[in-house]
Formats: C-alpha cells, sequence, structure tokens
C-alpha cells in the first residue's frame, strides 16, 4: 500500500483538497463511473453524510462500506445461486 497523496476535488464551486491513499482515491473514481457520477459529485455526497470527521476519513468509510456492500450482495447471490441448484445448506 501506498502512502497518501493529496488530490484536488471541486465541492459547492470550490477548489478543496483532501489527503488519501492511491489505492482508496482509485476504489472512489471506480465507484463514481459505476455510479454514472463524477469524482467531485460522489464526494459532495460524502461530504454531505458525513459526521464530524475529516473528509479523507469519510472517503474511506465510504469506500469501505460500497464494497462490503457488493462482497454481501456477491455472497448472496452465490448462496441463492446453490439453493436454486440443490447445492446449498
Amino acid at each position: 500500500m501506498s502512502g497518501p497523496v493529496k488530490r484536488s476535488v471541486t465541492l459547492s464551486g470550490h477548489r478543496t483538497s483532501l489527503t488519501i491513499e492511491p489505492e482508496f482515491w482509485a476504489a472512489l473514481v471506480g465507484l463514481a463511473r459505476d455510479q454514472g457520477k463524477s469524482v467531485s459529485a460522489l464526494v459532495a455526497q460524502i461530504d454531505a453524510n458525513r459526521g464530524a470527521g475529516g473528509l479523507s476519513s469519510a472517503i474511506r468509510v465510504h469506500v469501505l462500506c460500497a464494497f462490503g456492500d457488493r462482497i454481501a450482495a456477491l455472497s448472496a447471490a452465490v448462496e441463492e445461486h446453490g439453493h436454486e441448484h440443490g447445492d446449498g445448506a
């Protein structure tokens, strides 16, 4: 894992900098692409929903939760598929 890198995004018409690891940034870019949003739009959504913590931390948590949700959905689909074919418990 690489060290954090400073990035700039536009929130409410203003440039804001954040420091985040390249791996989290790449995941954030992928999530934005999958949702048909710009990175700035997704970051604005995360910013609007975050609590008292910092923006970089909120982004990391968002990315982690999004991938956790994807894993849960895939697991459910695999389990459902197994039950359909009599392979499940």
